[in-house]
């Protein structure tokens, strides 16, 4: 495990090698500049190595970085990271049981408002109603800790807000249009690349905290997934993000989305809903669709028609309009 306050030492000749990778440094140059020993030098520079970034040594002339790593290291994602709150602590884990079960263990203290949680791997990755996330290497598995304003009402809206910044951050970064399922989920030509997943901890009818969970299929095995799910019931297929002709690099999709969400969170807290609601249902796939519903009530057909102010779906049967504020869909 790696967070964004250990490793001082490490982080400081990584940055001087990366600030200065067109040019060989000597270990005294950099002992010098750094003021650590020449010892501690060579040994950041094994276990930045070691990390996954190439660096080139060469006797007389010194180290020179030649390749950056893509994993998505605590120290790469605060790296120029343009928000205020989001993200600015994060934790780095090469493998865990689940982002969202540490990041609850965490989301009491309030100065971890805004941590990231981040894996390269979930062996026991969860999501929506209990059920199994696959979370294989390849994948860009996180959860976020929040201390929200807005109002308790307003939490069934914010799957929906998160989903939308991240349909935003994939037309940004990747140039594509992802489709919006409601509540939480982002699909390409109908097949999920990613998912939404929230926690929330209320207290006396106030929001105590809130963990928002995101899987995105950034380059995982599509046929592997879809062989552990194939006959599930609601599975409607998998697309990976390694299939766009785009390449993006994983810190540069994480912190877009990080920038674009604390956006979205911003007007979630200033009580700006309309405008979330109106940018979600351009993108929806679900907004005029005839639908089905496995809801606690059962099941409920019919055509949505909107989401309401708090996230609900709307939909029409019979000329009678119902509001759904949570349950299993089915696009007909």
């Amino acid at each position: 495990m790696y967070n964004s306050f250990d490793n001082p030492g490490l982080v400081k000749v990584l940055r001087f090698l990366q600030t200065h990778d067109t040019e060989y440094l000597s270990g005294q140059d950099l002992s010098d500049v750094l003021r650590i020993s020449r010892v501690a030098v060579w040994k950041h520079i094994k276990k930045i190595q070691e990390l996954g970034y190439t660096v080139e040594s060469k006797q007389k002339l010194g180290y020179k970085l030649t390749s950056n790593s893509d994993t998505l290291f605590p120290w790469e994602i605060t790296l120029g990271l343009k928000t205020k709150v989001i993200g600015q602590q994060a934790y780095y884990y090469d493998s865990i049981d689940s982002t969202q079960n540490q990041a609850l263990k965490m989301a009491d203290d309030p100065t971890n408002n805004g941590t990231i949680i981040i894996a390269t791997k979930q062996t026991e990755g969860k999501g929506r109603s209990g059920r199994k996330w696959v979370s294989p290497k390849g994948g860009i598995w996180f959860s976020i800790i929040l201390h929200p304003k807005f109002d308790i009402s307003i939490t069934t809206l914010f799957p929906i807000a998160s989903a939308l910044a991240l349909a935003i951050t994939l037309e940004k970064t990747f140039k594509i249009s992802p489709e919006l399922r409601w509540p939480n989920d982002l699909t390409i030509k109908g097949k999920k690349i990613a998912g939404m997943l929230v926690d929330v901890s209320l207290e006396s009818n106030r929001i105590e905290n809130l963990v928002l969970g995101v899987g995105i299929n950034f380059n995982v095995d599509v046929k592997q997934i879809e062989k552990i799910f194939k006959g599930s019931s609601n599975f409607y297929g998998v697309a990976s993000l390694s299939e766009q002709k785009n390449k993006v690099s994983p810190i540069q999709l994480v912190q877009t989305f990080l920038v674009e969400f604390e956006k979205i969170y911003n007007l979630l807290n200033t009580k700006q809903t309309k405008k979330i609601i109106s940018e979600w249902t351009k993108r929806s796939s679900t907004i005029g669709k005839n639908v089905e519903l496995d809801t606690s009530d059962g099941k409920i057909k019919g055509k949505a028609i909107k989401i309401d102010d708090d996230g609900a779906l709307v939909v029409t049967n019979n000329n009678k309009n119902i509001r759904i504020i949570a349950g299993d869909i089915i696009h007909s």
